[in-house]
C-alpha cells in the first residue's frame, strides 16, 4: 500500500489544494494520505488565517486520512529547516511517496539540482561568493546552480529532495504541475494563489469562489500583528539580537524605522535590503513576537509526532505502525514533556491573542479530531 505525504501550510485551504488532493487520490486510489501542516505561523512569516484545528477538520473532510503538526520551531524557519522537520516526520510515519506542487513539474531536473547542492564542492563556494556580493540567500542558492531555479515551489521541492537524499529516506518524490503562480495576486479563474486570497480577505472581499464552501466560516478576518510587534520591539529594544534570525545588526534598522512606520508592510519596506528578503524579515518579526531566541533554538529536533486528526482508515494505519516508530506519537500538550512542545504551547497562546480566540488554548490539551466517516463513503 502506498502512503502518500503532503507538506502544506493551507493559509488558507483553497480550490488549488483540493485539486492537488484529488489528483493524488486519482493517481493512488488505495493509498493513505498523510498531511504535515504548519499551525499558527508559516514558513513565509505569515500569520495563518486558519487555526490548525480547523485546518485539520477541512483536511479530514477532503480525503486526507492523517493530519500531523509541523512544530513552530520548524514551520517558521527557512526552506531547508522547514523541509528537514517535515521530511523527518513523514519518514517516521513510514511514508513512501511525497507529492508536491511544482512550477516545472520536472522531478528529474529537481533531483539533479538537489544532488548538485549536496555533492558539488564548487557549489558552496559559489553560494559564498554571491552572498559576499550582497545577494540574499535564496538568490545566491539559485544563481549558484547550473540551471537557474527561482520559482518558490521548485526551490522548496529541491529542499525536500535534498532531505530525502541526505538521510537516505525510502521516499519517492513526485510532482504535480501547479495551476497558478504561487505569489500571484492575479485572479483569472476559481483557482488562485493563497496570497491573492489573503489580499481579498484583508480588503474584506468575497472569497467563496476560491475556497471549498466550509472554509469561509473558519477564516480569521483580522490577523494584523503590527501593534503587538511594535510593543515587543520597543519593550525589548536592548535584547532584539537575542531572537532567532535577528542577525548582522539589522536590529539597528528595526529600531531606526519602528517609529516611522505605520504598518508591518511599511516597516519591512523601510528595513529591507538586497541581502534580506521580504520573507526573511517576516520570519524574523514572528520570532521577535513569540520570543523565540537563538539560545532556545539550539539542539532542537523532531522528538515526537503530534497527531492532530485522523479518520478510521488513518487510525488503523497508525495503530499498525506505532510500535515500529523510533519516536513517540503524541496527541496533546503536556507541560515540560518536550522543549519543542512547550514552545508550541506558548506560540498558540500568543496566536490566540492575535486572533482573539481563547478556545485555541484549551484545544491544545484535547485529543485529536476523529472523523468516523471512511473517506470514500
Amino acid at each position: 500500500m502506498d502512503v502518500i505525504g503532503i507538506i502544506a501550510e493551507y493559509n488558507p485551504f483553497h480550490n488549488g489544494h483540493l485539486y492537488h488532493i484529488n489528483k493524488r487520490k486519482e493517481m493512488y486510489p488505495n493509498s493513505i494520505i498523510v498531511a504535515v501542516i504548519s499551525s499558527c505561523f508559516t514558513e513565509k512569516g505569515d500569520v495563518s488565517v486558519l487555526n490548525k484545528w480547523d485546518k485539520t477538520k477541512i483536511c479530514l473532510d477532503n480525503n486526507i486520512d492523517i493530519v500531523v503538526e509541523l512544530p513552530f520551531v520548524f514551520s517558521s524557519q527557512s526552506a531547508d529547516i522547514f523541509s528537514y522537520g517535515a521530511l523527518k516526520i513523514l519518514n517516521e510515519l513510514h511514508v513512501n511517496k511525497i507529492v508536491f506542487g511544482s512550477e516545472s513539474n520536472d522531478v528529474d531536473k529537481l533531483t539533479c539540482l538537489a544532488k548538485e547542492q549536496i555533492n558539488n564542492k564548487e557549489y558552496d563556494l559559489k553560494v559564498k561568493k554571491y552572498l559576499d556580493e550582497g545577494f540574499n540567500y535564496p538568490t545566491a542558492l539559485s544563481k549558484a546552480l547550473s540551471s537557474n531555479v527561482n520559482t518558490p515551489n521548485d526551490i522548496l521541492g529541491i529542499c525536500y529532495i535534498k532531505e530525502i537524499l541526505k538521510n537516505n529516506y525510502n521516499i519517492t518524490p513526485i510532482t504535480i504541475k501547479r495551476t497558478n503562480d504561487f505569489h500571484s495576486k492575479t485572479i483569472k479563474n476559481n483557482i488562485i494563489s493563497a496570497t491573492a486570497i489573503r489580499c481579498l480577505i484583508k480588503d474584506n472581499k468575497d472569497i467563496k469562489k476560491y475556497v471549498p464552501k466550509e472554509v469561509v466560516n473558519y477564516i480569521y478576518k483580522n490577523t494584523d500583528i503590527y501593534d503587538f510587534l511594535k510593543y515587543k520591539i520597543i519593550s525589548d529594544c536592548k535584547i532584539l539580537n537575542t531572537y532567532k534570525t535577528v542577525d548582522e545588526g539589522i536590529e539597528n534598522r528595526i529600531l531606526k524605522y519602528i517609529d516611522r512606520s505605520k504598518t508591518i508592510d511599511e516597516l519591512i519596506s523601510n528595513i529591507k535590503t538586497k541581502r534580506y528578503t521580504y520573507n526573511k524579515i517576516s520570519r524574523m518579526f514572528i520570532h521577535i513576537l513569540t520570543s523565540f531566541t537563538k539560545e532556545e533554538s539550539k539542539n532542537i529536533d523532531i522528538s515526537y509526532v503530534r497527531i492532530l486528526g485522523f479518520n478510521k482508515k488513518g487510525k488503523d494505519y497508525l495503530n499498525k505502525i506505532k510500535k515500529d516508530m523510533a519516536i513517540p506519537l503524541i496527541t496533546g500538550y503536556k507541560k515540560n514533556n518536550d522543549k519543542v512542545l512547550d514552545i508550541e504551547y506558548r506560540v498558540t497562546k500568543i496566536y490566540s491573542i492575535i486572533t482573539n480566540d481563547d478556545s485555541l488554548i484549551f484545544k491544545e490539551l484535547k485529543k485529536p479530531i476523529m472523523n468516523e466517516m471512511h473517506p470514500c463513503e
